[in-house]
């Protein structure tokens, strides 16, 4: 970190540029200007030298404690580096060098915490100040990391949202709080940050999949189709992204193309699941049960837990009239998914078919709920999305 604090003399030379606005002797101005340009040239006795003459006439020059202080970080003398950045603070409250120099300090010794509302301050007062942006983007991926590892998923979103707004054209943070927005269902914002990703760093395959997941999130079908398609473009060979197109296209109604990729990605990875299921879905809504219900075993065969696939076989015996089979099949899939609305939906239909009232009304019912509750936290997402339009660049997180 010691590195940030000399910059070919650009970072030290801009902490003299506020004074053309402050009468001074020229003799101190001379002063200041060779003693940020020794340092630069790494000739530290000279600059203190000449540091030590300003402050002897102008004990508190706070440009002059402010140079001190760097010259006391590249000498390893942090506490008096403190002191001193302490001390041009006091001096004046607005001199972002300052400010910006004590935040790197406190965060080159361990003390993130310290540096945040430093370097914040620094770049109130100077938003230009890349050293000072460069470490709080740092910082604040790194405790959204954290966060994340520590499951508070909200956090770690606005920790990376206050990281975006300082760094609009860093492709990393774009995609790090797309990817967080898409974990937490934001669509609308996992969205335009993948779009700006790709604005940043054109035709990145991980982004486009990402897009295309945000679309899917929104519904937006022919959206995300055209995202996936770009990315089976880059990478014809993963199995997933011929899946996630296949999806789309199923969902456009496109039965014979979604078929192909699904088929596509199948011969990729025999291995896989995900295909397979989709094909049955499809076979399933054309009413071909027999072919639908070979790729829910085949399915069940890889993963016995697939709660989807057991659903669906027990909707392939629902429509087959065996009603026996169909129960038992949803049940065990409500066994390890009870959020599966169409497991209870089907499920109410068999007790129906079976004379039992009182179990299909409660399974009715629960879907209606189920279906309630899905369209309630879609709103929910929406009225979040709608509403965080402020902007986050001086405000703390929420802890």
């Amino acid at each position: 970190m010691r590195n940030k604090f000399l910059c070919g003399g650009v970072l030290l030379l801009s902490s003299l540029m506020p004074v053309a606005q402050v009468p001074t002797q020229s003799s101190t101005m001379s002063l200041l200007q060779d003693a940020a340009q020794a340092m630069t040239a790494g000739k530290l006795t000279r600059a203190e030298t000449d540091l030590q003459t300003v402050l002897r006439t102008v004990p508190d020059d706070y440009r002059a404690l402010d140079l001190l202080g760097v010259v006391r970080v590249l000498q390893h003398r942090d506490v008096e580096a403190e002191q001193l950045f302490g001390r041009a603070v006091q001096k004046k409250a607005d001199f972002a060098p300052a400010h910006a120099h004590l935040g790197l300090l406190y965060l080159q010794k361990g003390r993130a915490d310290d540096a945040v509302p430093q370097l914040r301050e620094a770049l109130r007062i100077d938003s230009a100040r890349t050293d000072a942006s460069d470490a709080l983007i740092q910082i604040l991926w790194d405790q959204s990391k954290t966060a994340a590892a520590a499951g508070d998923s909200e956090r770690s979103l606005a920790l990376l949202r206050e990281a975006r707004n300082y760094a609009p054209d860093n492709p990393d943070v774009q995609f790090e709080f797309g990817a967080m927005a898409l974990q937490l269902s934001l669509w609308q914002d996992a969205i335009a940050a993948f779009q700006q990703t790709l604005k940043l760093r054109q035709n990145d395959p991980v982004a486009l999949y990402s897009l295309g997941r945000a679309f899917l999130g929104e519904w937006k079908f022919e959206d995300a189709r055209r995202q996936f398609a770009r990315y089976v473009e880059a990478r014809p060979d993963d199995a997933s992204g011929h899946c996630a197109l296949g999806m789309t296209l199923a969902a456009l109604e496109s039965t014979q193309e979604a078929r192909e990729q699904f088929e596509r990605s199948i011969m990729l990875a025999p291995e896989q699941t995900e295909s397979y299921f989709r094909l049955g879905l499809i076979e399933l809504n054309v009413k071909d049960l027999d072919e639908a219900a070979t790729n829910f075993r085949l399915v069940l065969t890889r993963d016995s837990k697939h709660a989807p696939a057991l659903s669906a076989l027990g909707r392939v015996a629902f429509e087959q009239k065996r009603y026996s089979d169909a129960i038992d099949l949803l049940q065990r899939a409500l066994a390890m998914d009870d959020s599966l609305r169409e497991a209870h939906y089907y499920l109410g239909l068999t007790f129906v078919r079976v004379g039992r009232k009182e179990e299909a009304d409660s399974q009715l019912q629960i879907a209606t709920r189920l279906e309630h509750d899905e369209a309630q936290h879609r709103r929910t997402v929406l009225r979040i999305q709608d509403g965080d339009g402020g902007d986050h660049r001086n405000s703390e997180p929420e802890k």
